[in-house]
């Protein structure tokens, strides 16, 4: 690569940091004590608060400070960072922080499926998976970005960041990047780089929920996910947008296929990140082990809304699975800053549940909540790893 064209990147670096870090870096000429206060400047004037407060450049928002959170567009941004589908600018909801949380942030990437097809892509920006206008205007907070102290006892105060995802690939003071199943991915992908974007001094930390997807078999002994992800990053030109420590050590002909699947990436992550999945997730068995069309008679379709509908023999399918998805986690090299919280439930996606976050009917790891165990796990209080010992699957009663 020529000197002129890194210099021409390392610019480009450098401004999409820069932006990013106006959104990240603490306010001292603003700060609201009371949210009563903020509610009484949101009544008097909406859009002029939204531009004094969050600094976010030609971003519309009406604001409504209950748990549905209002939508944002990055409108004069779109044209030089990742974009929806149709063009659309991206999108995100915002609770503004307060209190001892003020400096803190915590952002989730929303899920939401791959187009693996032009004509898939095209039907897909038609929908909320693909273009930011067809989105609601507001969304709800709950588990890890619930404002409610006592259902959301670590992060309530927060200033807290809900991504919305519409690309269709995955997007390629203190501060937690996560997200849900694909975004799950994307956290761990993004981990390094969104450290990267933030000052030396400030905690940065990972949590990747639902995202540990396995190049596992179908029900027929195909590697269905594995042709799903190629034909992925082929379309959308993914392969450049992968963190550069793993492809760097690995042979370029299997990066492309790879580098999707976290046990290949996982080990590469120098940010601490702590990973929350179930050994038997409900949307791997019901994609990656057996896709619908593999099952036109619907003989597995009972199980999916509660496996205890399973029969003998779905069940010993599906724990075998389980045993794959345990074959790759824990090949994982050891790492005293990871953390993980691995359940038996047959479910897709916890953080954003309040039932599952934290309640009393949440599933518990050594007499843990998850949100105690990335919480302990955060503020280096304790570290926490541990997966179920269940043998089975199991309907987690929520």
């Amino acid at each position: 690569m020529s000197i002129e064209k890194k210099s021409e990147l390392k610019g480009k670096e450098k401004r999409e940091g820069n932006e990013i870090r106006k959104i990240f870096e603490p306010r001292v000429e603003r700060s609201f004590e009371r949210r009563g206060e903020a509610r009484e400047m949101v009544a008097k004037d909406p859009i002029g608060f939204q531009h004094e407060s969050c600094e976010i450049n030609s971003c519309w928002m009406v604001y409504d400070m209950k748990f549905p959170k209002a939508i944002a567009k990055l409108e004069s941004l779109h044209k030089r960072i990742q974009v929806c589908l149709d063009g659309s600018p991206p999108a995100y909801h915002l609770d503004i922080g307060h209190g001892s949380g003020l400096r803190s942030w915590i952002i989730v990437m929303d899920g939401g499926g791959w187009c693996e097809s032009i004509p898939d892509c095209l039907s897909r920006s038609t929908t909320k998976y693909g273009s930011t206008k067809h989105m609601k205007n507001v969304s709800w907070f709950a588990g890890i970005l619930d404002p409610s102290p006592r259902d959301n006892p670590e992060f309530y105060n927060w200033n807290r960041v809900r991504v919305k995802y519409c690309d269709g690939s995955s997007f390629t003071g203190d501060a937690i990047l996560s997200g849900v199943s694909r975004g799950g991915l994307a956290t761990i992908l993004n981990c390094d780089k969104f450290k990267s974007l933030l000052p030396n001094d400030a905690r940065v930390k990972c949590v990747a929920d639902a995202g540990f997807f396995i190049n596992g078999r179908t029900i027929s002994g195909s590697s269905d996910i594995q042709e799903i992800y190629e034909r992925v990053i082929t379309l959308h030109g993914s392969a450049k947008n992968l963190p550069p420590s793993c492809t760097s050590a690995m042979e370029p002909n299997l990066v492309i296929i790879l580098m999707f699947f976290p046990q290949n990436v996982v080990p590469y992550v120098q940010t601490p990140l702590f990973i929350s999945n179930s050994d038997y997730d409900s949307w791997q068995i019901e994609n990656i082990l057996v896709p619908k069309y593999l099952d036109p008679q619907q003989v597995w379709k009972d199980f999916k809304s509660q496996i205890s509908n399973c029969t003998f023999g779905q069940r010993i399918i599906i724990q075998a699975f389980g045993v794959e998805f345990l074959k790759a986690f824990e090949g994982l090299t050891p790492s005293f800053t990871r953390g993980y919280f691995i359940t038996s439930c047959h479910s897709h996606g916890a953080i954003l549940s309040t039932n599952f976050w934290f309640s009393p009917a949440s599933p518990r790891l050594l007499h843990k909540t998850i949100a105690e165990a990335v919480g302990d796990w955060y503020f280096d209080r304790a570290g926490f790893q541990c997966i179920d010992p269940y043998p089975c699957a199991r309907d987690c009663k929520l």
